[in-house]
This record gives structure tokens, sequence and C-alpha cells, in this order.
């Protein structure tokens, strides 16, 4: 054999002992996330969580987005604690022995109050845990900790006292945080005819962004979101008239900045383009297709406003930069 010849034969024993770059790039996107939410129903309505699942990974090639939610109506961070979610978040760590005492502290405090509707509810869920400890044992890699009004008043609030309560957990596990700021009161249920006052808002926002630098969290500011979405979609809505919760247009807008905060990546151009709300129309009679103001459970956006809520919420998220 040659000298050309036996270089020839090598370099192609080379070629085909590596790896096609196709599947090597296939290899490299291939990414699972693991995400935990705590909240209540500002979570749970419109699976808002899934509706996250299904823009991350949409939005991001090859990604699997493992989503859990721990909910609790109308209860705050403190309340999760009081319930034992801090035991969720350290699901890779907590010991039996730990457990055990959260189980019996609910014992306790579902015989102590027959009429407090969420421990025995916890109760269920961790007795369901403690045989499956180890098969929980995988960390999470992004916690996100939803507030509900506690993060309004005090000094400083209750958001402020017990969010980084469970971000030491998360922290603890290499795990990121993402704070969920919800805006109950300044959601509008009508179009608007003046803009809203933003002061309040900016007070409220500047705290959220404390609070972030304070325990390295990331942010879905949605207060400030809303309120842009407000100075520049008046006609928008953000809330059902017959009942306060989020509506479907909030929750795209939620989403879209959950992923924004969640990737720091623009949601604009994602392909989704409808929520469904999980709570149905409770008039007479009642109707399982209707949202509680009797309109489609399922909103189908417009490419208009399909684009306007993906933009609103990136531009407002990055203005919430500006604040850290």
């Amino acid at each position: 054999m040659t000298r050309l010849s036996h270089t020839l034969a090598l370099a192609a024993f080379v070629l085909l002992s590596l790896p096609s770059v196709s599947t090597a790039q296939d290899e490299a996107e291939k990414k699972t996330l693991n995400v935990l939410f705590i909240g209540n129903s500002y979570t749970a309505r419109h699976n808002l969580s899934t509706v996250v699942k299904t823009m991350a990974e949409a939005g991001q090639p090859g990604l699997t987005f493992n989503r859990t939610d721990v909910i609790y109506g109308g209860r705050t961070l403190k309340d999760h604690w009081r319930l034992g979610t801090q035991n969720i978040v350290s699901q890779s760590t907590v010991t039996e022995a730990e457990e055990k005492a959260t189980i019996a502290a609910l014992e306790k405090a579902v015989a102590a109050d027959p009429k407090d509707k969420y421990a025995p509810s916890a109760l269920a869920r961790h007795r369901a845990l403690l045989p499956e400890l180890e098969s929980h044992r995988q960390p999470w890699d992004i916690i996100v900790l939803q507030s509900y009004r506690d993060d309004l008043t005090g000094d400083p609030t209750l958001y402020a006292e017990y969010a980084p309560k469970f971000a030491a957990l998360a922290k603890a596990q290499g795990a990121r945080v993402v704070l969920y700021e919800t805006t109950p009161t300044t959601q509008n249920e009508k179009p608007l005819a003046t803009p809203p006052d933003p002061a309040p808002v900016l007070a409220k926002t500047r705290a959220i962004a404390a609070l972030a630098n304070r325990i390295d969290a990331s942010v879905a500011p949605m207060a400030l979101v809303t309120q842009r979405c407000q100075e520049q979609r008046p006609d928008i809505t953000t809330r059902f008239i017959n009942d306060a919760h989020l509506n479907q247009n909030l929750a795209y807008l939620t989403a879209c900045t959950l992923y924004a905060a969640l990737f720091e990546t623009s949601p604009v151009g994602l392909p989704v383009d409808s929520i469904t709300d999980i709570r149905t129309f409770e008039g007479k009679p009642a109707d399982k297709t209707k949202d509680r103001d009797g309109l489609p459970l399922t909103r189908t956006f417009s490419a208009k406003d399909r684009a306007d809520l993906q933009r609103i919420a990136w531009e407002g998220w990055n203005e919430f930069q500006k604040l850290r």
C-alpha cells in the first residue's frame, strides 16, 4: 500500500468512526427541564403550566418540559409552607423522618380544625408521597413561586418573607427560581377608556425587583406587563366579568411572560394561538362549553391579538430588567 493510499484509508476510518453532524447537533439540543409550579387558582386556571409547557417545547426545539403543579385554591406561599410544600421542593433529599413529621403535623391540623379545607388535601398528598419517596429523587431544574395578594402590604410582605425560604431550598439543589407575580387588583373586566394610574404598579414592581435581586430570581412581572397591555390595547380585557380570575387574554399574556422569564427569549412568533379555561358557565342552564361569562371556553386569538400579546409580554419583561 502506498503512503497516499494508507493515508486515505486512515482518514476514511476516522470519518466513519465519527458521529454525523446532524446526530451530534440533535443530541446537543436534547434537554429535559423538570419544573415545579407552586401557587393557587392563578396557576390552575387555564391549565397555565401546560400552556407554558406547550410554548416551551414549541419555542425550544428538542426540549422536554416536565411540569408539576402544587395547587391550593386561594392560598399563598405562607400557606404552602404550613401545608408542607417545602418537602415537595426538597423531594430529592427530604428524609422519611421529615415527611412523617409533616404528615403528623397535618393530621394534628385536621383534628384541630375541621373547617380547614386545605390540610386534608395536603395530608393526602404527603401520605401518597411517603411510600414513593425513592422514586421522586429527581431534583427540580426550575421552581415557579406564584404570589397572590401577599405582595401588596407589609414590610416585608409575606411574599418577600416566604419566597426566600422556598428559594433557599431551590438553590440548595441547583434549581432556578422564577417569581410569578399576579396582579388581581389591576385586572380590567371591561375595555378601558382611560389609561390606569402607573404609580402603584411601579411601586409594587420595584419591590418585586428588589426581592428578585436579593434571592437571584427571574421574574414574570405581571403587574407591569398587564399595565403595558392596558395602555397599548385598552380594548383587551384581562379578567372575567362574572369571575374575579384572569381571563383567557391575561392567561395567554402570563404564559408568554413566563416563557420570557424562563428562557430570556422573546415569545414573539410562538405558534400557540389559543387558551382554554377549566371553569365553565354556571348560569341557567349551565354550559360546559362556555366560560364564566357565557363565551366560548376556548379562545382562539387572531393573528394580530396573538402578535400583540406576545410582543407586549416581551417588551414588559425587558422593561422590568431595567428596574433590577
